[in-house]
C-alpha cells in the first residue's frame, strides 16, 4: 500500500490534542470545563473528524480503518480491566512500618503487569492509604506508589501499561515483553529499596502517639469480589490466545460478568466506583488515534533523516511520555523505528530500539502526573483521603530526585553500549543502594533511641 503523503501542518490536529491534556486541566479557568466528558469528546471529536475525513478523501480510508480497530481494542482492555477491578477491593488497615508499606508497593508491582497499572493502582492505593491513616508523613509512600504500582510495574505484559498494547496491536508477540523481566527487576528493586530505607526516615520523625495509634488500630486485611480475579485471568488469556474479534467479544463479556453478578456494596460504597474515568479515556484517546494518523504518516517520512540510535529513541519517547500521554508517544516512535533498518525486528522494528522506546514509554510516564492516566487518579484519591500530596511542579523535583537516578542507571546498563556506561550505571546502582542502607540504619537508631 503506497504510503500518504502528507505536509508537516498536518501534525498540528494531534499536537494541540496532546497539549490540551496537558495543559488544560492545569490551568484553574480551563480545567472545570475540561473535566466534564462532553467538553473532551467535543475537543476530540473538532480536531479529530476532520483529519479523517481528509485521509478517507484523499484515497487512504484503510487508514481510517486501521485507526479504528486499534482503537476499538484498546477502549475494550482498558474498560474491561476497569470494571472488573472495580468489583473488587482489598479492605483493612495493617501496621504502617517500612516493612510494610515497601511489601504493599512490591505486590503492586508484580501486579500491575497482569492487571494494567490503573486497575493495580486503583485496587491498591486506598488500602495503602487506611494503613498509613495514622501517621504523619506519608506522601512519599503515595509518591513511589505512582513510581512503582502506576507505571515501572507495568513492563513485563501488554496488560500492563497502555504503550505496550498498542504494540502488541502491530503485531509484537506477547510474551516478547517478558523479555523486559531484568530491566523490569532492576528498577523496582532500586525503588523499592529507595522507599523502604526513605520510610525508614520518616518513620522515626513520627510522634510516639501516632505509632502508638498505628500499633493498636489494627483491622487484618480482607480480600472482597475475590472471585473476580479469575475473569482479570480471562482476560490476560483473551490476550494472548485470541484475535480481533473474538478477543474485543471476550473482554466484554467478561466485563458483563463482573459488571451483573458483582457484588453492588463492594463497586458503589466500597470501591465508590464511577464511569467518569473510562469515559475520560474514551473521549480523549478518540482524538488521539483520530489525529494520530497523519502525525504517523509525517514522521514515518521523517524517520530516515534523524539521527536516531536506542539512546535517543529511550530520549525522546521517555522524554515526551514525560509531558504528553505515554501511549500516543509509543505509537508515533514505534512508527519511526518502522522505518528504519536493523535486525533482528520484532513487528518490522529493530529489536533494540523497540526495546529502548517499550523502557522510555512506560518508566518515564512516571515522571510527572500527566504521563500516565492512574498517575493522576492516585493523586485525587490521596487528596480526596485528607492526604497531602505535592504541587505539579513539587511532584518533578520528587520524581527528578528519586526516580531519575534509577532510570538513568537502568538506561547504562542495559541499553548504552560501551563498557565504561556500564561500569558507570552499576556503580550508580550500588549508590542508590548504599544511600537506602544508610538512610534505613539512620531511621532504626533514632526510633531505638
Amino acid at each position: 500500500m503506497t504510503p500518504m503523503q502528507v505536509p508537516w501542518w498536518s501534525v498540528l490536529p494531534f499536537a494541540t490534542m496532546l497539549l490540551c491534556i496537558a495543559i488544560a486541566p492545569l490551568v484553574p479557568s480551563l480545567a472545570h470545563h475540561w473535566e466534564k466528558p462532553r467538553t473532551q469528546l467535543g475537543v476530540a471529536m473538532l480536531l479529530g473528524l476532520p483529519v479523517v475525513a481528509w485521509v478517507w478523501l484523499s484515497g487512504h480510508p484503510h487508514l481510517v480503518v486501521h485507526a479504528v480497530e486499534e482503537y476499538v481494542s484498546f477502549i475494550c482492555l482498558l474498560g474491561s480491566l476497569f470494571v472488573i477491578s472495580g468489583g473488587i477491593h482489598l479492605a483493612g488497615d495493617i501496621r504502617a512500618t517500612p516493612r510494610n508499606n515497601t511489601i504493599f508497593l512490591a505486590i503492586g508491582a508484580v501486579l500491575a503487569s497482569f492487571i494494567g497499572t490503573t486497575g493495580a493502582a486503583m485496587l491498591l492505593i486506598r488500602p495503602l492509604l487506611n494503613t498509613n491513616k495514622e501517621r504523619k508523613y506519608a506522601m512519599h509512600t503515595i509518591v513511589f506508589a505512582i513510581f512503582v504500582v502506576a507505571n515501572c510495574g507495568g513492563l513485563l505484559t501488554p496488560l500492563g501499561d497502555p504503550p505496550l498494547f498498542l504494540g502488541m496491536l502491530r503485531g509484537v508477540p506477547f510474551t516478547w515483553t517478558f523479555n523486559l523481566f531484568p530491566e523490569w527487576l532492576f528498577i523496582n528493586v532500586l525503588l523499592l529499596a529507595a522507599h523502604h530505607g526513605m520510610d525508614h526516615m520518616f518513620y522515626a520523625r513520627e510522634d510516639k502517639a501516632h505509632l502508638e495509634r498505628d500499633r493498636t488500630e489494627v483491622v487484618p486485611l480482607k480480600l472482597y469480589g475475590a472471585w473476580q480475579l479469575i475473569l482479570l485471568a480471562g482476560v490476560v488469556a483473551s490476550v494472548a490466545y485470541l484475535s480481533t474479534p473474538w478477543r474485543e467479544i471476550a473482554m466484554i463479556a467478561l466485563s458483563a460478568i463482573s459488571w451483573f453478578a458483582g457484588s453492588r456494596e463492594v463497586r458503589m460504597k466500597l470501591n465508590e466506583f464511577s464511569w467518569a474515568p473510562i469515559l475520560e479515556v474514551a473521549a480523549l484517546f478518540l482524538g488521539i488515534f483520530a489525529t494520530m494518523i497523519t502525525a504517523l504518516q509525517y514522521l514515518g517520512s521523517l524517520a530516515p533523516k534523524l539521527p536516531l540510535n536506542e539512546i535517543t529513541f529511550y530520549l525522546f519517547s521517555g522524554g515526551l511520555s514525560a509531558v504528553l500521554d505515554n501511549a500516543p508517544t509509543y505509537a508515533t516512535f514505534f512508527e519511526l523505528a518502522s522505518k528504519l533498518p536493523g535486525d533482528p525486528r520484532v513487528a518490522g522494528v529493530p529489536e533494540l530500539y523497540l526495546v529502548a522506546i517499550s523502557l522510555g514509554a512506560v518508566t518515564c510516564g512516571a515522571m510527572t502526573y500527566i504521563g500516565n492516566g492512574p498517575n493522576f487518579m492516585v493523586r485525587s484519591v490521596a487528596e480526596e483521603a485528607g492526604r497531602e500530596m505535592p504541587s505539579f511542579g513539587g511532584y518533578i523535583v520528587w520524581s527528578l530526585r528519586e526516580l531519575a537516578p534509577v532510570l538513568a542507571a537502568m538506561v547504562l546498563v542495559f541499553i548504552a553500549d560501551p563498557l565504561w556506561a556500564h561500569i558507570l550505571g552499576w556503580v550508580l546502582a550500588v549508590a542508590i543502594l548504599g544511600l537506602a542502607a544508610v538512610r534505613t540504619l539512620t531511621g532504626r537508631k533514632a526510633v531505638a533511641a
